[in-house]
């Protein structure tokens, strides 16, 4: 197994990416256990933020590393709350959390007749903190923000992510199911894909 340092200490996310990668023979390591404080992410794009924190990640460790950066992608907002999704309603004590996040999104929302918004997630796979090429892909899901919450499950935004084909919010998928259909999933599956196409031409070499 080759391991690769996660950059990120978000126990869901490793569950995710450990399942995911094990087949591709890769382990990973939450960047808290080898003592890697988290990155800074000042920058306005979702893969700025996410080589910053691998390449962070990677330097402090010596490891290959991998890093997300993701969010809500609202139109009529355009295109917030974005890479600031998670910290959208930080109070000025630093405290942020879901709900003072989702109260603001219903609050700008309101009145607004466009309530179409995409879920992005965007992965970064460097083998080295230098590493010149990157591996770099996306993954997205379309919805809408709805005004009023449904479902119990998921965290952040799913209470109000409503998926028209399905005719339920993010929340009142399954878990199992929604690891299937997200952004995460989607981008996750494209990693996977580039990882085994560089390692067929490098065992072709």
């Amino acid at each position: 197994m080759n391991r690769v340092v996660l950059a990120s200490n978000n126990p869901g996310k490793l569950k995710e990416f450990s399942a995911s990668l094990a087949a591709a023979g890769i382990e990973m390591v939450p960047q808290g256990a080898l003592g890697v404080p988290e990155a800074e992410e000042p920058f306005g794009t979702f893969v700025e933020n996410a080589l910053a924190k691998a390449r962070h990640a990677s330097r402090l460790t010596g490891l290959p590393a991998l890093a997300d950066d993701s969010g809500l992608c609202v139109r009529a907002l355009k295109g917030e709350p974005g890479v600031h999704s998670a910290r959208y309603a930080t109070q000025a004590d630093g405290t942020r959390s879901d709900a003072a996040n989702n109260a603001r999104l219903v609050s700008e929302m309101a009145g607004q007749a466009d309530r179409r918004g995409c879920y992005v997630a965007v992965l970064v796979y460097i083998r080295s903190a230098d590493d010149p090429r990157p591996i770099v892909v996306e993954g997205s899901w379309e919805g809408e923000v709805l005004p009023e919450p449904r479902g119990a499950n998921g965290f952040g935004y799913d209470p109000y992510f409503y998926l028209p084909d399905l005719g339920v919010t993010a929340a009142e998928l399954p878990l199992e199911r929604k690891n299937r259909l997200s952004h995460r999933a989607s981008a996750l599956r494209a990693l996977l894909q580039a990882l085994r196409d560089e390692y067929q031409n490098r065992d072709a070499s």
